[in-house]
């Protein structure tokens, strides 16, 4: 399937993304000098921006697309939150299931950017252990609600206490009782059990924590093959795709690689929510029917669009079919 093809089957299909919601702040600037206090460059402070992260900019990539969009997740009662459910309504992205919370603080990331190189990041975030969808009152109704009303689904776990085991749990009951495609970006770290998804999406790093192989040394070929086998012998996902960075992407099916592509990036200015795109389009393209090569084709055009950009960004319906034609494919 084309990716023109694809592009045209997105604004009748709805996703719905669960996870982690940040809010990204951007302050831009410039250095002419080196403060006198310390041996650190002082940032002339130009402009500041705002847009979502985490789940939440899963959730604006699926949009940018034209898709129809719902997200769950949990935001404190704060200016930070409101900002957040503005940015994500002003995209026409349903935020029924955005939970505020009394005493919890949404998280943000400050990054500070000096014309195009990123000079420090300041995070703020509090702890989400008590504070995942499922202890908020009332939301195990909606949550099938939303999940009967979608497509497919998107788990997106930035190990900050959103997705626990009975969340996940409930999902994959839910997904597989409504019969939809269920997609999980894993933290290894959080030791969830998350077998039999519709789709995994690790980076390499991840991908060797959770076939329980080390880090090769410097030199060594990264074992492919065996972290395929291996997360298909633990997980058993119907489909794996491992982002490999500037190696590209590998597509496997039941622990075997089917398709290795190279990456479709010209030049890379920032991997800022570069997953988060990946996981967005491979999962909005099976929806839609594509074949797993197609749909990681698909993704890996969108993610070397956005990779090109400064900050966590999107890619737009127009920039794919420009990058489709720039690789010399449909």
């Amino acid at each position: 399937m084309t990716s023109a093809e694809l592009l045209g089957k997105f604004p009748s299909l709805k996703i719905l993304v669960v996870g982690d919601l940040m809010l990204d702040h951007y302050i831009w600037g410039d250095v002419h000098r080196i403060s006198p206090e310390a041996p650190v460059p002082v940032v002339q402070a130009m402009r500041e921006t705002h847009t979502a992260g985490g789940a939440a900019n899963v959730a604006l990539n699926l949009a940018s697309l034209g898709l129809g969009v719902s997200v769950c997740g949990s935001l404190g009662e704060d200016e930070a939150g409101e900002k957040l459910c503005r940015l994500l309504e002003e995209k026409g992205i349903d935020a029924q299931g955005c939970f505020k919370i009394d005493g919890l603080s949404t998280m943000v990331k400050t990054r500070v950017v000096v014309r195009t190189q990123q000079l420090c990041r300041i995070d703020r975030e509090a702890a989400r252990s008590a504070y995942g969808i499922d202890a908020v009152a009332g939301s195990g109704e909606l949550l099938e609600k939303l999940i009967a009303g979608c497509d497919a689904m998107i788990l997106s776990d930035y190990a900050k206490g959103v997705i626990t085991q009975e969340l996940m749990d409930r999902c994959f009951a839910l997904a597989a009782q409504h019969g939809k495609l269920l997609a999980v970006d894993p933290k290894p770290a959080r030791m969830l059990k998350f077998q039999r998804a519709g789709l995994m999406t690790p980076n390499r790093h991840e991908a060797l924590e959770l076939a329980g192989i080390p880090e090769p040394s410097l030199g060594e070929e990264y074992p492919l093959e065996a972290v395929c086998r291996n997360i298909h012998a633990k997980y058993s996902p119907e489909l794996l795709v491992v982002t490999l960075g500037a190696d590209g992407m590998v597509v496997s099916k039941e622990g075997k690689v089917i398709e290795v592509l190279q990456t479709s990036a010209r030049e890379v200015f920032d991997v800022s929510g570069a997953g988060d795109t990946v996981i967005a389009t491979l999962t909005c393209a099976l929806a839609a029917g594509a074949s797993p090569v197609d749909a990681a084709k698909f993704a890996n055009l969108a993610a070397g669009v956005v990779v090109s950009k400064v900050g966590t960004a999107t890619v737009s319906p127009d920039e794919i079919k420009q990058a489709a034609m720039k690789a010399d494919i449909s």
